[in-house]
């Protein structure tokens, strides 16, 4: 701002070096708007460094040339009528440069498309629903059996599998048929595991109903496991809710989670894939959507609410 306000002195000086040169009390009026031109001038071009500097060489040149001859004022919209064109051209056509100059300085390329209201306020038809109204929906209904899937529904399991792939294939997904890899998953590496928030509501909720739970992973089934161990204590969930871990496994061309959510009779199943939507609609069950979380492993996030099916708001963590 100081550099700002300098610039305009160097700049109100130069101009009227040269306005004085033709000023005389008849000009008066003439030179009132020239001045009024010279102030929104000032104005337009103090944030350019460099042209006060050009702007004074250029008085001190025209002041020098119209001292060394007598100025008569005699007619002034005669003979110097000339003289005052080019003086008000000169400055109009600097001040035109320097404005397209100033132009061009303040407007940089976008750095994205942006976006606007009517984006803004558009909305995917998505039947969302809160742990509070899916508990609503079964006031009065008496306790079932319900089912969870694992990885990225109640635990953001990232962590373990991120060790495997490190481990065992860094450069593909081999180590997900790996037996190894999936003993130390399914016994001791959940540990590392975070409990998802929503799965605290959830698992409390059904708890309170006294509904029986089941987690129904495919994850390929180990001779040990302490996942149930781990969930359990995670979510607090009494002995007489919890139910062991059913490692469904992973069958190409075969949704095998299906038989197991009928033969335990599930009624209603969470999941964050498609694979758990489908299969709890292949058994008449009702399917509920858990948002997986932009960082998991598991990639391609899954196009959460395509079967029509209820998601859960705020549930990818």
């Amino acid at each position: 701002m100081q550099r700002i306000h300098h610039n305009k002195r160097k700049i109100n000086v130069s101009l009227h070096r040269v306005i004085n040169i033709f000023y005389t009390k008849k000009d008066r009026n003439v030179f009132t708007g020239l001045n009024i031109i010279i102030l929104l001038f000032i104005t337009k071009t103090a944030d350019n460094p460099s042209f006060p500097r050009q702007l004074a060489l250029w008085s001190d040149g025209f002041c020098n040339k119209s001292h060394n001859k007598k100025f008569q004022h005699t007619d002034y919209l005669g003979k110097n009528m000339r003289k005052i064109t080019q003086a008000i051209s000169a400055v109009c056509l600097l001040f035109a440069l320097n404005s397209s100059a100033v132009a061009l300085a303040s407007s940089p390329s976008p750095l994205n498309p942006g976006t606007n209201v009517a984006r803004l306020a558009e909305q995917a038809p998505i039947h969302w629903v809160s742990v509070a109204q899916i508990e609503n929906s079964l006031a009065g209904r008496p306790p079932m059996a319900v089912g969870f899937d694992i990885d990225d529904t109640v635990l953001f399991s990232s962590p373990g599998f991120w060790r495997g792939k490190k481990t065992f294939s860094p450069e593909s997904e081999d180590y997900l048929k790996n037996p190894v890899f999936w003993e130390k998953m399914n016994n001791g590496w959940d540990e590392f595991s975070i409990p998802k928030e929503v799965a605290r509501q959830l698992i409390d909720m059904h708890v309170r109903r006294g509904d029986a739970i089941f987690f129904v992973t495919g994850r390929s089934p180990t001779k040990t496991e302490t996942v149930s161990k781990t969930l359990a204590d995670n979510f607090h969930i009494p002995v007489t809710n919890m139910n062991p871990v059913i490692f469904a496994g992973d069958k190409p061309g075969q949704n095998t989670k299906s038989q197991w959510l009928q033969d335990k009779n599930i009624r209603i199943f969470y999941g964050d894939s498609d694979n758990d939507i489908t299969a709890a609609r292949d058994v008449g069950a009702r399917g509920i959507r858990i948002l997986r979380a932009s960082n998991s492993t598991y990639k391609p996030l899954p196009q959460a609410g395509a079967f029509g099916e209820e998601v859960i708001v705020n549930s990818e963590y």
